[in-house]
Protein backbone atom coordinates (compact mmCIF):
# COMPACT_ATOMS: atom_id res chain seq x y z
CA UNK A 1 0.00 0.00 0.00
CA UNK A 2 2.92 2.36 0.63
CA UNK A 3 4.51 3.88 -2.45
CA UNK A 4 8.07 2.92 -3.22
CA UNK A 5 11.02 5.10 -2.27
CA UNK A 6 11.62 8.39 -4.08
CA UNK A 7 13.79 8.37 -7.17
CA UNK A 8 16.94 9.67 -5.48
CA UNK A 9 19.60 12.12 -6.57
CA UNK A 10 21.26 9.96 -9.22
CA UNK A 11 18.04 9.15 -11.06
CA UNK A 12 16.70 12.72 -10.90
CA UNK A 13 20.01 14.16 -12.08
CA UNK A 14 20.24 11.74 -15.01
CA UNK A 15 16.66 12.43 -16.12
CA UNK A 16 17.02 16.20 -15.80
CA UNK A 17 20.29 16.17 -17.77
CA UNK A 18 18.77 13.98 -20.49
CA UNK A 19 15.74 16.25 -20.79
CA UNK A 20 18.06 19.26 -20.96
CA UNK A 21 20.11 17.76 -23.80
CA UNK A 22 16.98 16.78 -25.72
CA UNK A 23 15.46 20.27 -25.45
CA UNK A 24 18.50 22.55 -25.63
CA UNK A 25 20.94 20.50 -27.69
CA UNK A 26 23.85 20.75 -25.26
CA UNK A 27 24.92 19.49 -21.85
CA UNK A 28 23.88 21.38 -18.71
CA UNK A 29 26.45 23.10 -16.52
CA UNK A 30 25.04 21.25 -13.52
CA UNK A 31 21.93 19.88 -11.82
CA UNK A 32 20.53 21.21 -8.54
CA UNK A 33 17.71 19.83 -6.40
CA UNK A 34 15.38 21.07 -3.65
CA UNK A 35 12.91 19.01 -1.60
CA UNK A 36 9.28 19.39 -0.74
CA UNK A 37 8.36 19.47 2.93
CA UNK A 38 5.97 18.30 5.59
CA UNK A 39 5.17 20.60 8.48
CA UNK A 40 4.92 18.70 11.74
CA UNK A 41 3.12 21.59 13.45
CA UNK A 42 2.74 25.36 13.22
CA UNK A 43 0.24 25.89 10.40
CA UNK A 44 -0.98 29.25 9.14
CA UNK A 45 1.31 31.10 11.55
CA UNK A 46 4.42 31.76 9.42
CA UNK A 47 2.82 34.97 8.15
CA UNK A 48 1.77 35.87 11.73
CA UNK A 49 5.23 35.95 13.35
CA UNK A 50 4.66 32.42 14.64
CA UNK A 51 6.67 29.22 15.11
CA UNK A 52 6.75 26.28 12.69
CA UNK A 53 8.47 22.89 12.73
CA UNK A 54 8.90 21.42 9.23
CA UNK A 55 11.12 18.67 7.85
CA UNK A 56 12.30 18.18 4.29
CA UNK A 57 10.87 15.35 2.23
CA UNK A 58 13.09 12.82 0.45
CA UNK A 59 11.17 13.81 -2.72
CA UNK A 60 12.81 16.57 -4.76
CA UNK A 61 12.58 18.78 -7.82
CA UNK A 62 15.74 18.78 -9.94
CA UNK A 63 16.76 21.64 -12.24
CA UNK A 64 19.44 21.17 -14.89
CA UNK A 65 20.78 24.54 -16.01
CA UNK A 66 23.24 26.36 -18.23
CA UNK A 67 23.66 30.08 -18.89
CA UNK A 68 22.63 31.91 -22.04
CA UNK A 69 23.52 35.44 -23.09
CA UNK A 70 20.26 37.01 -24.28
CA UNK A 71 18.50 37.70 -20.96
CA UNK A 72 15.83 35.07 -21.52
CA UNK A 73 14.86 31.94 -19.63
CA UNK A 74 13.93 28.90 -21.69
CA UNK A 75 12.57 26.06 -19.56
CA UNK A 76 11.23 22.59 -20.24
CA UNK A 77 9.41 20.38 -17.75
CA UNK A 78 7.63 17.05 -17.79
CA UNK A 79 3.95 17.12 -16.83
CA UNK A 80 2.28 14.10 -15.18
CA UNK A 81 2.04 11.40 -17.81
CA UNK A 82 5.30 12.47 -19.44
CA UNK A 83 3.97 15.31 -21.61
CA UNK A 84 6.73 17.83 -22.34
CA UNK A 85 6.01 21.50 -21.48
CA UNK A 86 8.36 24.11 -22.92
CA UNK A 87 8.07 27.86 -22.36
CA UNK A 88 10.31 30.92 -22.44
CA UNK A 89 10.25 34.61 -21.63
CA UNK A 90 12.49 37.65 -21.29
CA UNK A 91 13.52 38.21 -17.68
CA UNK A 92 13.11 41.97 -17.97
CA UNK A 93 9.41 41.44 -18.75
CA UNK A 94 8.64 39.53 -15.54
CA UNK A 95 6.03 41.16 -13.31
CA UNK A 96 2.78 40.55 -11.44
CA UNK A 97 1.03 37.73 -13.27
CA UNK A 98 3.74 37.62 -15.97
CA UNK A 99 4.49 35.01 -17.08
CA UNK A 100 1.41 33.02 -16.10
CA UNK A 101 1.43 29.39 -15.06
CA UNK A 102 4.36 27.30 -13.95
CA UNK A 103 6.95 29.46 -15.72
CA UNK A 104 6.04 32.29 -13.33
CA UNK A 105 7.64 30.40 -10.44
CA UNK A 106 10.86 29.94 -12.39
CA UNK A 107 11.14 33.31 -14.08
CA UNK A 108 9.94 35.13 -10.97
CA UNK A 109 12.72 33.59 -8.90
CA UNK A 110 15.40 34.40 -11.47
CA UNK A 111 14.17 37.99 -11.82
CA UNK A 112 14.09 38.47 -8.04
CA UNK A 113 17.73 37.38 -7.88
CA UNK A 114 18.77 39.61 -10.78
CA UNK A 115 20.07 36.48 -12.50
CA UNK A 116 21.15 36.28 -16.11
CA UNK A 117 19.45 34.32 -18.84
CA UNK A 118 19.55 30.55 -18.73
CA UNK A 119 18.26 27.31 -20.20
CA UNK A 120 16.59 24.94 -17.74
CA UNK A 121 15.16 21.44 -17.63
CA UNK A 122 12.96 20.42 -14.69
CA UNK A 123 12.15 16.95 -13.35
CA UNK A 124 10.32 16.30 -10.08
CA UNK A 125 8.93 13.54 -7.91
CA UNK A 126 7.30 15.91 -5.36
CA UNK A 127 3.54 15.28 -5.64
CA UNK A 128 1.90 18.42 -7.05
CA UNK A 129 -1.19 19.90 -5.41
CA UNK A 130 -0.74 17.68 -2.36
CA UNK A 131 0.15 20.36 0.19
CA UNK A 132 3.80 19.25 0.18
CA UNK A 133 5.34 22.42 -1.27
CA UNK A 134 6.01 21.31 -4.82
CA UNK A 135 6.01 25.00 -5.82
CA UNK A 136 8.63 25.85 -3.17
CA UNK A 137 10.74 22.92 -4.34
CA UNK A 138 10.63 24.39 -7.86
CA UNK A 139 11.49 27.96 -6.84
CA UNK A 140 14.23 26.86 -4.43
CA UNK A 141 15.85 24.50 -6.94
CA UNK A 142 15.76 27.32 -9.48
CA UNK A 143 17.32 29.74 -7.01
CA UNK A 144 20.07 27.28 -6.11
CA UNK A 145 20.77 26.65 -9.79
CA UNK A 146 21.07 30.40 -10.37
CA UNK A 147 23.56 30.64 -7.51
CA UNK A 148 25.51 27.71 -8.94
CA UNK A 149 25.67 29.28 -12.39
CA UNK A 150 27.00 32.42 -10.72
CA UNK A 151 29.82 30.37 -9.17
CA UNK A 152 28.41 29.62 -5.71
CA UNK A 153 27.76 25.90 -5.35
CA UNK A 154 28.06 25.90 -1.56
CA UNK A 155 25.97 28.84 -0.34
CA UNK A 156 26.21 29.65 3.35
CA UNK A 157 23.16 30.43 5.48
CA UNK A 158 23.23 34.14 4.59
CA UNK A 159 23.22 33.35 0.88
CA UNK A 160 20.54 30.70 1.31
CA UNK A 161 18.37 33.29 3.02
CA UNK A 162 18.84 35.58 0.00
CA UNK A 163 17.75 32.73 -2.25
CA UNK A 164 14.82 32.06 0.09
CA UNK A 165 13.65 35.67 -0.14
CA UNK A 166 13.75 35.51 -3.94
CA UNK A 167 11.71 32.30 -3.96
CA UNK A 168 9.10 33.86 -1.66
CA UNK A 169 8.96 37.00 -3.80
CA UNK A 170 8.31 34.92 -6.92
CA UNK A 171 5.28 33.29 -5.33
CA UNK A 172 3.97 36.47 -3.71
CA UNK A 173 4.50 39.02 -6.48
CA UNK A 174 4.59 37.08 -9.75
CA UNK A 175 2.39 34.02 -9.16
CA UNK A 176 0.05 35.76 -6.69
CA UNK A 177 0.23 33.13 -3.94
CA UNK A 178 0.64 35.10 -0.72
CA UNK A 179 2.60 32.44 1.17
CA UNK A 180 4.62 33.22 4.26
CA UNK A 181 8.07 31.67 3.86
CA UNK A 182 7.73 28.39 5.77
CA UNK A 183 7.94 26.18 2.68
CA UNK A 184 10.99 27.85 1.18
CA UNK A 185 12.84 27.91 4.50
CA UNK A 186 12.26 24.20 4.99
CA UNK A 187 13.48 23.40 1.48
CA UNK A 188 16.63 25.51 1.65
CA UNK A 189 17.66 25.16 5.31
CA UNK A 190 16.81 21.55 6.24
CA UNK A 191 19.28 18.80 7.04
CA UNK A 192 18.75 15.05 7.19
CA UNK A 193 17.71 13.72 10.61
CA UNK A 194 16.47 17.12 11.75
CA UNK A 195 13.42 19.32 11.85
CA UNK A 196 13.84 23.05 11.25
CA UNK A 197 12.53 25.20 14.10
CA UNK A 198 11.48 28.45 12.43
CA UNK A 199 10.58 31.50 14.49
CA UNK A 200 9.17 34.20 12.25
CA UNK A 201 9.10 36.80 15.03
CA UNK A 202 12.87 37.17 14.88
CA UNK A 203 13.45 35.36 11.56
CA UNK A 204 15.60 32.62 13.08
CA UNK A 205 16.04 29.00 12.06
CA UNK A 206 17.43 26.27 14.28
CA UNK A 207 18.05 22.63 13.44
CA UNK A 208 16.42 20.28 15.96
CA UNK A 209 17.32 16.56 16.01
CA UNK A 210 14.24 14.59 14.98
CA UNK A 211 14.57 10.82 14.85
CA UNK A 212 11.17 9.12 14.89
CA UNK A 213 12.77 5.78 14.02
CA UNK A 214 14.59 5.72 17.37
CA UNK A 215 11.17 5.80 19.05
CA UNK A 216 9.79 3.09 16.78
CA UNK A 217 7.77 5.62 14.80
CA UNK A 218 7.49 6.81 11.19
CA UNK A 219 6.04 9.89 9.56
CA UNK A 220 3.39 8.69 7.13
CA UNK A 221 1.99 11.01 4.45
CA UNK A 222 -1.55 10.38 3.20
CA UNK A 223 -2.18 12.40 0.04
CA UNK A 224 -5.97 12.67 -0.18
CA UNK A 225 -5.70 13.48 -3.92
CA UNK A 226 -7.90 16.52 -3.37
CA UNK A 227 -5.80 19.20 -5.03
CA UNK A 228 -5.40 22.63 -3.48
CA UNK A 229 -4.11 25.98 -4.73
CA UNK A 230 -2.60 28.69 -2.52
CA UNK A 231 -3.35 31.28 -5.15
CA UNK A 232 -7.08 30.54 -4.76
CA UNK A 233 -9.50 32.34 -2.44
CA UNK A 234 -9.68 30.28 0.75
CA UNK A 235 -6.04 30.68 1.69
CA UNK A 236 -5.93 34.32 0.61
CA UNK A 237 -8.99 35.35 2.61
CA UNK A 238 -7.54 33.91 5.82
CA UNK A 239 -4.14 35.46 5.20
CA UNK A 240 -5.82 38.79 4.45
CA UNK A 241 -7.78 38.76 7.69
CA UNK A 242 -4.73 37.90 9.80
CA UNK A 243 -2.70 40.61 8.05
CA UNK A 244 -5.46 43.14 8.76
CA UNK A 245 -5.64 42.16 12.43
CA UNK A 246 -1.85 42.30 12.71
CA UNK A 247 -1.87 45.90 11.44
CA UNK A 248 -4.55 46.88 13.97
CA UNK A 249 -2.62 45.25 16.80
CA UNK A 250 0.64 46.88 15.71
CA UNK A 251 -1.01 50.31 15.89
CA UNK A 252 -1.43 49.63 19.63
CA UNK A 253 2.06 48.25 20.03
CA UNK A 254 0.94 44.61 20.19
CA UNK A 255 1.74 41.39 18.36
CA UNK A 256 0.04 38.01 18.34
CA UNK A 257 2.42 36.65 21.00
CA UNK A 258 1.85 39.44 23.50
CA UNK A 259 -0.40 38.89 26.55
CA UNK A 260 -3.90 40.09 25.80
CA UNK A 261 -3.46 39.88 22.02
CA UNK A 262 -6.59 37.79 21.50
CA UNK A 263 -8.79 40.09 23.55
CA UNK A 264 -7.34 43.15 21.82
CA UNK A 265 -7.88 41.61 18.38
CA UNK A 266 -11.55 41.00 19.11
CA UNK A 267 -11.97 44.53 20.47
CA UNK A 268 -10.33 46.03 17.40
CA UNK A 269 -12.12 43.83 14.88
CA UNK A 270 -15.07 46.09 14.27
CA UNK A 271 -18.21 45.07 12.39
CA UNK A 272 -16.37 44.96 9.05
CA UNK A 273 -14.23 41.99 10.21
CA UNK A 274 -16.66 40.31 12.59
CA UNK A 275 -15.83 39.69 16.23
CA UNK A 276 -16.67 35.97 16.22
CA UNK A 277 -14.65 35.26 13.09
CA UNK A 278 -11.65 37.21 14.39
CA UNK A 279 -11.85 35.47 17.75
CA UNK A 280 -11.72 32.05 16.08
CA UNK A 281 -8.96 32.85 13.59
CA UNK A 282 -6.74 34.68 16.06
CA UNK A 283 -7.25 32.06 18.76
CA UNK A 284 -5.84 29.52 16.32
CA UNK A 285 -2.81 31.71 15.57
CA UNK A 286 -2.07 32.36 19.25
CA UNK A 287 -2.55 28.77 20.41
CA UNK A 288 -0.87 27.17 17.38
CA UNK A 289 2.26 29.23 17.91
CA UNK A 290 2.37 28.12 21.56
CA UNK A 291 1.84 24.49 20.49
CA UNK A 292 4.63 24.68 17.93
CA UNK A 293 7.04 26.21 20.43
CA UNK A 294 6.26 23.40 22.88
CA UNK A 295 6.52 20.79 20.12
CA UNK A 296 10.00 22.04 19.27
CA UNK A 297 11.10 21.35 22.85
CA UNK A 298 9.49 17.91 22.80
CA UNK A 299 11.11 16.96 19.49
CA UNK A 300 14.54 17.96 20.78
CA UNK A 301 13.97 15.84 23.89
CA UNK A 302 12.75 12.83 21.90
CA UNK A 303 9.33 12.98 23.60
CA UNK A 304 7.44 12.15 20.44
CA UNK A 305 4.30 10.70 22.02
CA UNK A 306 3.64 14.10 23.59
CA UNK A 307 4.45 15.78 20.27
CA UNK A 308 1.82 13.55 18.69
CA UNK A 309 -0.80 14.81 21.12
CA UNK A 310 -0.03 18.39 20.09
CA UNK A 311 -0.36 17.41 16.41
CA UNK A 312 -3.89 16.15 17.07
CA UNK A 313 -4.73 19.39 18.92
CA UNK A 314 -3.38 21.35 15.98
CA UNK A 315 -5.66 19.54 13.55
CA UNK A 316 -8.73 20.22 15.67
CA UNK A 317 -7.84 23.91 15.69
CA UNK A 318 -7.32 23.99 11.92
CA UNK A 319 -10.65 22.22 11.48
CA UNK A 320 -12.78 24.16 13.95
CA UNK A 321 -11.18 27.60 14.32
CA UNK A 322 -9.28 28.28 11.10
CA UNK A 323 -11.67 26.15 9.02
CA UNK A 324 -9.20 24.93 6.40
CA UNK A 325 -9.77 21.19 6.65
CA UNK A 326 -11.93 18.99 4.42
CA UNK A 327 -13.93 15.82 4.92
CA UNK A 328 -11.14 13.82 3.30
CA UNK A 329 -8.49 15.27 5.62
CA UNK A 330 -10.65 14.86 8.74
CA UNK A 331 -11.36 11.27 7.74
CA UNK A 332 -7.66 10.51 7.32
CA UNK A 333 -6.72 12.07 10.65
CA UNK A 334 -9.53 10.40 12.58
CA UNK A 335 -8.77 7.01 11.03
CA UNK A 336 -5.07 7.33 11.81
CA UNK A 337 -5.69 8.23 15.44
CA UNK A 338 -8.29 5.51 15.79
CA UNK A 339 -5.81 2.93 14.44
CA UNK A 340 -3.11 3.83 16.96
CA UNK A 341 -1.15 6.76 15.54
CA UNK A 342 0.61 8.86 18.19
CA UNK A 343 -0.50 11.99 16.35
CA UNK A 344 -2.01 13.11 13.07
CA UNK A 345 -2.96 16.37 11.39
CA UNK A 346 -3.35 18.01 8.03
CA UNK A 347 -0.11 19.47 6.72
CA UNK A 348 0.12 22.51 4.48
CA UNK A 349 -2.44 25.20 3.88
CA UNK A 350 -5.43 22.90 3.87
CA UNK A 351 -8.45 22.88 1.52
CA UNK A 352 -7.20 19.51 0.28
CA UNK A 353 -3.73 18.08 0.05
CA UNK A 354 -2.22 15.75 2.62
CA UNK A 355 -2.44 14.57 6.19
CA UNK A 356 0.49 13.20 8.16
CA UNK A 357 0.56 10.62 10.93
CA UNK A 358 3.29 9.92 13.47
CA UNK A 359 2.79 6.20 13.86
CA UNK A 360 4.32 2.87 14.88
CA UNK A 361 2.91 0.79 12.00
CA UNK A 362 2.53 2.86 8.84
CA UNK A 363 1.13 -0.04 6.77
CA UNK A 364 -1.68 -0.58 9.29
CA UNK A 365 -2.41 3.14 9.55
CA UNK A 366 -2.47 3.48 5.75
CA UNK A 367 -4.89 0.54 5.50
CA UNK A 368 -7.20 2.11 8.07
CA UNK A 369 -7.21 5.46 6.26
CA UNK A 370 -7.81 3.80 2.88
CA UNK A 371 -10.67 1.70 4.21
CA UNK A 372 -12.51 4.70 5.61
CA UNK A 373 -11.91 6.71 2.41
CA UNK A 374 -13.35 3.87 0.31
CA UNK A 375 -16.38 3.54 2.58
CA UNK A 376 -17.13 7.25 2.31
CA UNK A 377 -16.62 7.45 -1.44
CA UNK A 378 -13.50 9.61 -1.25
CA UNK A 379 -10.61 9.34 -3.74
CA UNK A 380 -8.16 6.55 -2.97
CA UNK A 381 -5.32 8.16 -0.98
CA UNK A 382 -1.67 7.79 -1.92
CA UNK A 383 0.73 6.90 0.90
CA UNK A 384 4.45 7.25 1.41
CA UNK A 385 6.97 7.67 4.21
CA UNK A 386 8.63 11.00 4.97
CA UNK A 387 11.86 10.56 6.95
CA UNK A 388 13.48 13.93 7.77
CA UNK A 389 15.73 14.49 4.77
CA UNK A 390 18.37 16.82 3.32
CA UNK A 391 17.69 20.31 2.04
CA UNK A 392 18.52 21.88 -1.32
CA UNK A 393 21.85 20.87 -2.86
CA UNK A 394 23.79 20.32 -6.08
CA UNK A 395 23.34 16.73 -7.29
CA UNK A 396 25.40 16.68 -10.53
Amino acid sequence: MLAGPPRGDESLAADAAALFRAEHGRAPAGVWAAPGRVNLIGEHVDYAAGVCLPTALPHCTAVAAAPRGDGRVSAVSLAPGGRRLAESCALDEVGAGRPAGWLGYVAGTLAALGAGGCDLAIVSDVPAGAGLSSSAALTCATALAAAGLAGNDDPDEEERRRLLAAAVRAENHVVGANTGGLDQAASLLAEAGHAVALDFADDTARLVPFDPGAAGLSVLVADTRVAHDHAAGGYGSRRGLIDDVARRLAAEGLGFRDPGALEAAVRLAGPELGEELVEARVRHVVEETARAARATQLAAAGRLAELGELMAESHRSLRDLFEVSTGELDSAVDAALGAGAAGARLTGGGFGGSAIALCPDPEAIAAAIAEVAKRRGYPEPRFFLAPPSAGARRIA
